[in-house]
């Protein structure tokens, strides 16, 4: 699928606002999201340098993505719960957050009860990721 840099950003920035909901970055969520970031076409000392700052930087808006469709979103919200479970469980933040970001994208929360149900069956190191299927377009 492609998207957008804006969307890219916010994919990537979103993630970042997620895995701070919990105060603490583990080696499994930077693993993911430095995949992540490679995947959306990000330098890799860009991605290395946003995670290590993400816990530090009061000044980032953590305001939920909007994307610029419900089929963005729905791969972001899947590739957040993948990044939230990959610890083995998700926060009570952290699945605040998610819902936060369905409601702002117009996403039916009885999915986003589904998909946190199944996210949670399967709570291990992801091999596929959403992101994984995205290539940047870089024109309007």
């Amino acid at each position: 699928m492609q998207i957008g840099i804006k969307d890219a950003s916010s994919y990537f920035k979103g993630l970042l606002l997620l895995i701070r909901k919990d105060h603490r970055v583990t080696e499994q969520e930077n693993s993911l999201l430095m995949r992540i970031g490679k995947s959306l076409g990000f330098e890799k000392e860009f991605c290395e340098s946003a995670i290590k700052e993400i816990l530090r930087n009061k000044y980032i808006e953590d305001a939920p993505p909007e994307f610029s469709s419900q089929e963005v979103a729905v791969m972001f919200i899947r590739d957040g719960l993948a990044l939230a479970f990959c610890d083995g469980r998700i926060d009570r933040k952290e699945e605040k957050w998610i819902r936060a970001v369905a409601a702002r994208n117009r996403i039916d929360q009885e999915w986003i009860t589904a998909e946190i149900e199944k996210a949670g069956a399967n709570s291990s190191f992801p091999d596929k990721l959403e992101a994984d299927k995205m290539s940047i377009v870089h024109s309007s």
